[in-house]
C-alpha cells in the first residue's frame, strides 16, 4: 500500500507540475481536440474552390492526411477498424487530389482508388457529411435523404408535429444549410477539380429505398406544408429567407457557424448557393475563424472541429485542486477568471424548450457564446466551487450556473447536452447515417451521471430532492443487463458506467444498491490481464461492449474512478490499475493517440489531447484522497 502511494504522489506531482507549465497567461490550456482527417479534408476542397491562397497551411493539412494513409490503401477513424472507413477515404482521396500536391497515377492515390472501388464506390458512401461535400462540388446528385425535405420545415408553428426545433441544434445548423444546397441543386467547381465519376459503379448509384417510418414522416412534412397559408411561391421565399437569416443569426464573432468547422464549411456553400460572392466578407470572415481554429503538434498541423478551450481549461482546473492545489494559487486564480469570462450572457436557441430560464451556461470552444451545454456547464462550476464561497463575483456567477443546470433537466428525469426535451423519435427516421444520435437531444446516462455527481458532490444535494430521486430513477431504469450503461460522448461503455456510478454514489445511493453492484462488477469482469481497461469505438456502431484488446490512460482512468467511489478500502484490482495507469502515462504508443471521444456513431471520434493528463490526475487524486 505504501508503496502504491508512493507512486501515486509521485506521478500527481509530475502530472501537475507538467500542467502548471503547459498553462498560457490568461489562464487557459489549448491541447489539441483531434477529429481525424475529415476537417482537414473539407479545408482543403473549400480552399481551392474558393481559391484561397494559403499554400502553406494546405501542403501541410495534405502531408498529414496521407500520412494517416493505411498499408490497404484506406484510412480509418481508429486504429483497429481493421477494413477501413470508406467515406473517410473517399474525403481523403478527394482532398489529396484537389489540393495538386497528390497526383492520379501516384502510388498511394492508386492504392486509394482500388480501395473505393473494391467497397462500391460513392455509391455506397454512408456519411451525411460526406454526400453533402461531393453532392456540393458537383460529384454526385443530391441525395433523396436531404433533398426531399422541403425548406418550408423551418416555418411549421410548434404545434404541429413536426417543428425545427424538435431537431437537436447541432443537427439544425448542419441541416439548415444542406436544404438551402440541396433546394437549388447547388453544386460549385474550380477549373482543377478532380473528376471522381471513375469511383462510381452504377449498381450502387440509386439511393437506397426508404424505411415505412420515414415515409411516415414525409406524410406529416406534406400535411404541415398543406396548412402553410400563401401562395406556394411565397412560402418558399419566405422558407428561404428564414434558413438565410437562420446561419446568418448565429455566426460567433470568430466566423464560425455555431463554433463547429463543420457547420460553418457547409454554411460557405450554402451562402455561395444564395449569390454570395466568393470574397464576400461574411464569407472571408468564416474562412479566417477556420483557419484560427488549426492545432500544431510536433508531428503536424489539423483543423480542429471545435477547439476545446473552456472544457480542458475547466477540467483541468479541476482536476489539479483535486490534486491539492488551493483556490489562492496563481494558476487557479488565472483559469477561473478566465471560466468567468467566459460563462454566457445570451438567451438563445436552448431557451425555446427552456423559458424563463436566466442564462448562466458553459459553451465547449473560446468562442462560443449561444451553444452551451450541460457537461461543459457542470466541468466550470466544479472549477469555481471554492471560489464561490469567498467571492461575491463568483458566487453570483455559480448561482446562475447551478439554476441553469438544474433547468435543463429533461421531463423523463435526465438530463441532455444541448437542448432541453428535444427527443421526439419520429426525427430519428430521417433517411440519414446516424440520424438516431444526430437528429435529437435525448437524456444521457453519461450526462445524467455527471451531473449528479456535480448536484451532489459540490452542491449538496441528494436524493431527498425529489428532481435529483428522478434523475437516479432514470440511470438506474437505463442500466444495461449485463450492468453497464452507455455512454453517448464518450467510448463507451465504460465512459457511461463511470459517470453513472460516480453521479448514483454522490448523491446518496447506498453502495450495496443492485444497481451500483452490477455497474462495478461490470467493470471488474471486463479488466485486462494488464490490469488496465480499453473499449473500441466500434461499441458504439454496435451498441454492445466491444473490448480493444489493450489499455488506454483515460479509459482505465474512467474504471478506476468509478471503482474508487464504491470501494471503501483498496482492492487488488484497483492497486493492479493504479499500476496499469500509471504505466501508462509513461508510453507514447497508438494507445496514446486512440480516440476516447465520441461524436457520432460510425462517422466522427476525438481524441482529446488533454485527456492523457485529466482523468489519470482526477483517478489518482481521489485515490489519494480516499485511501491514504
Amino acid at each position: 500500500m505504501r508503496k502504491i502511494l508512493s507512486a501515486v504522489n509521485e506521478e500527481i506531482e509530475k502530472l501537475s507540475e507538467c500542467l502548471i507549465q503547459q498553462q498560457k497567461p490568461d489562464g487557459t490550456w489549448h491541447f489539441c481536440f483531434e477529429n481525424g482527417i475529415v476537417i482537414d479534408a473539407y479545408v482543403i476542397i473549400l480552399f481551392r474552390i474558393l481559391d484561397i491562397q494559403n499554400e502553406t497551411l494546405i501542403r501541410q493539412l495534405h502531408d498529414r492526411i496521407l500520412g494517416a494513409q493505411q498499408r490497404d490503401g484506406f484510412w480509418s477513424l481508429y486504429a483497429d477498424e481493421e477494413e477501413g472507413n470508406l467515406s473517410a477515404t473517399v474525403e481523403a482521396y478527394y482532398a489529396l487530389l484537389y489540393s495538386g500536391y497528390s497526383k492520379d497515377n501516384e502510388e498511394p492515390i492508386q492504392r486509394a482508388k482500388s480501395y473505393i472501388r473494391s467497397k462500391g464506390g460513392l455509391g455506397k458512401v454512408t456519411s451525411i457529411l460526406t454526400k453533402a461535400i461531393l453532392a456540393a462540388t458537383g460529384q454526385i446528385k443530391w441525395p433523396l435523404s436531404v433533398s426531399l425535405i422541403p425548406l418550408e420545415i423551418l416555418l411549421f408553428p410548434n404545434y404541429f408535429p413536426i417543428n425545427y426545433f424538435d431537431f437537436s441544434g447541432y443537427s439544425r445548423v448542419h441541416l439548415t444549410p444542406m436544404l438551402l444546397m440541396a433546394n437549388r441543386h447547388f453544386s460549385v467547381q474550380s477549373a482543377h477539380a478532380p473528376d471522381l465519376s471513375d469511383l462510381k459503379d452504377p449498381r450502387f448509384d440509386e439511393d437506397e429505398p426508404f424505411s415505412r417510418e420515414y415515409e411516415e414522416m414525409q406524410e406529416d412534412i406534406r400535411a404541415g406544408q398543406n396548412r402553410l397559408i400563401g401562395t406556394p411561391r411565397s412560402i418558399h421565399e419566405s422558407a428561404r429567407n428564414k434558413a438565410e437569416k437562420f446561419m446568418l443569426q448565429r455566426i460567433e464573432s470568430d466566423g464560425t457557424l455555431y463554433s463547429y468547422a463543420s457547420s460553418t464549411i457547409l454554411m460557405i456553400f450554402a451562402l455561395l448557393a444564395l449569390g454570395y460572392d466568393h470574397r464576400h466578407p461574411i464569407i472571408m470572415r468564416a474562412i479566417q475563424g477556420l483557419s484560427e481554429m488549426q492545432c500544431r503538434t510536433e508531428r503536424f498541423i489539423t483543423i480542429q472541429n471545435s477547439p476545446s478551450t473552456v472544457w480542458d481549461t475547466a477540467l483541468l482546473t479541476y482536476a489539479l485542486q483535486e490534486a491539492g492545489f488551493a483556490d489562492d494559487h496563481t494558476s487557479i486564480q488565472r483559469a477561473a477568471s478566465y471560466l468567468l469570462s467566459r460563462q454566457h450572457q445570451k438567451t438563445a436557441d436552448w431557451s425555446i424548450h427552456n423559458p424563463d430560464t436566466v442564462p448562466g451556461g458553459w459553451g465547449f470552444s473560446d468562442t462560443n457564446t449561444l451553444n452551451p451545454d450541460v457537461d461543459d456547464t457542470t466541468a466550470a462550476l466544479r472549477a469555481i466551487h471554492g471560489l464561490s464561497g469567498i467571492d461575491r463575483v463568483y458566487q453570483e456567477s455559480w448561482n446562475r450556473g447551478l439554476n441553469w443546470v438544474m433547468s435543463m433537466q429533461n421531463k423523463d428525469g435526465g438530463w441532455p447536452a444541448f437542448e432541453k426535451d428535444t427527443h421526439k423519435e419520429m426525427l430519428t427516421w430521417l433517411a440519414i447515417d446516424g440520424a438516431k444520435f444526430a437528429a435529437i437531444d435525448p437524456s444521457e446516462a453519461d450526462l445524467t451521471g455527471r451531473t449528479l455527481e456535480y448536484l451532489g458532490n459540490f452542491a449538496g444535494l441528494d436524493m431527498r430532492h425529489a428532481f435529483i430521486k428522478r434523475g437516479t430513477n432514470w440511470l438506474i431504469h437505463h442500466q444495461e443487463k449485463d450492468g453497464s450503461w452507455y455512454g453517448r460522448w464518450g467510448v463507451c461503455y465504460i465512459y457511461g458506467t463511470w459517470a453513472a456510478l460516480t453521479g448514483l454514489q454522490a448523491v446518496g445511493l447506498p453502495v450495496n444498491h443492485d444497481a451500483i453492484q452490477k455497474g462495478a462488477k461490470w467493470l471488474l469482469s471486463i479488466q485486462n490481464p494488464d490490469g488496465g481497461w480499453g473499449e473500441s469505438c466500434q461499441s458504439d456502431r454496435l451498441m454492445r461492449y466491444v473490448p480493444l484488446g489493450e489499455s488506454t490512460p483515460s479509459q482505465t482512468a474512467w474504471a478506476l474512478d468509478a471503482l474508487i467511489a464504491v470501494h471503501p478500502q483498496p482492492t487488488t484490482a484497483i492497486d493492479q490499475g493504479i499500476l496499469r495507469l500509471i504505466t501508462n502515462l509513461h508510453e507514447d504508443d497508438w494507445k496514446s493517440s486512440y480516440p476516447t471521444g465520441a461524436g457520432l456513431p460510425g462517422n466522427f471520434y476525438s481524441h482529446y489531447h488533454s485527456y492523457r493528463y485529466i482523468w489519470p490526475l482526477l483517478t489518482l487524486s481521489h485515490y489519494r484522497m480516499k485511501y491514504s
